[in-house]
């Protein structure tokens, strides 16, 4: 079993994230990529639209032109067990395992819950009618004992610049950032300089099929929309450490997470 080198779990604790280029199959892209693209023809529920959210490009409402854009296929670990097996892949658990382990230890790995609540989704981004994502930390809507929190982002097909691959902001999830410099909806206000200064740090973090993405959720991240003609698709799942429980009655609780055998 690979896992990440000692420069990879470097780069993550410095920057917040990490990329692992290849370590998913182009076959198995394809066959994830044509159960992806199967349910968005089809409309497969539960989906959420581009006009739920609003967010900057979106049609204004289900009714205006493009208002039956699909953002993202949720619920991805029960749509098939394709997609389940793959929120299982060893390769992508035993690292995350790594990410969580106690500092300085050797072998020492937590066992990991996949959140069903949060992400778990097939991300659909479509041409034409594709949103505009500011940029926010995962974690501002959800609620957990402590933020560990890791998000697993797989790219089915290339991520560009072009296309709306992510943008990061480096080192960020281990600073504490004023509400003051958040809207109301928990994305950083872009007219304040503070975080005029603070944006113009971004990565762009271009994927080819296959490559997986690993980003904390205290991670400010964001995404421009897709100017191409074809669809992106992604597939992101959110890990924890077994200890780290959603808080009873919130939405990060609504629904179980999933136990997933410890790695060796």
């Amino acid at each position: 079993m690979k896992l990440f080198t000692t420069e990879q779990l470097v780069q993550f604790n410095r920057n917040g994230y990490v990329v692992v280029p290849g370590l998913v199959t182009p076959s198995e892209c394809a066959r994830m990529m044509a159960l992806a693209r199967d349910h968005l023809t089809r409309v497969v529920p539960p989906v959420e639209y581009e006009a739920d959210l609003g967010y900057p490009g979106a049609p204004a409402s289900k009714a205006a032109p493009g208002g039956h854009t699909v953002r993202r296929l949720l619920r991805a670990y029960t749509r098939d067990p394709l997609f389940a097996a793959w929120g299982k892949d060893p390769r992508a658990v035993a690292r995350v395992q790594q990410l969580f382990a106690p500092p300085g230890s050797t072998g020492v790995r937590p066992a990991l819950v996949l959140l069903q609540a949060h992400h778990n989704s097939v991300m659909t981004k479509q041409p034409g009618f594709s949103s505009e994502t500011h940029w926010h930390q995962d974690i501002r809507y959800w609620s957990y004992a402590r933020p560990a929190l890791v998000s697993v982002w797989l790219a089915l097909g290339n991520e560009t610049a072009e296309n709306g691959c992510l943008m990061l902001l480096p080192g960020t999830h281990t600073r504490e950032f004023d509400t003051a410099r958040m809207d109301d909806a928990q994305f950083l206000r872009p007219e304040l300089p503070a975080n005029q200064a603070l944006i113009a740090t971004r990565v762009l973090a271009p994927l080819a099929a296959g490559d997986v993405l690993f980003f904390h959720a205290r991670t400010f991240h964001a995404a421009g929309r897709n100017l191409t003609q074809e669809t992106k698709f992604s597939i992101v799942y959110t890990y924890g450490p077994d200890d780290n429980p959603a808080r009873a009655g919130s939405r990060s609780a609504a629904h179980k997470e999933i136990a997933l055998d410890w790695i060796a």
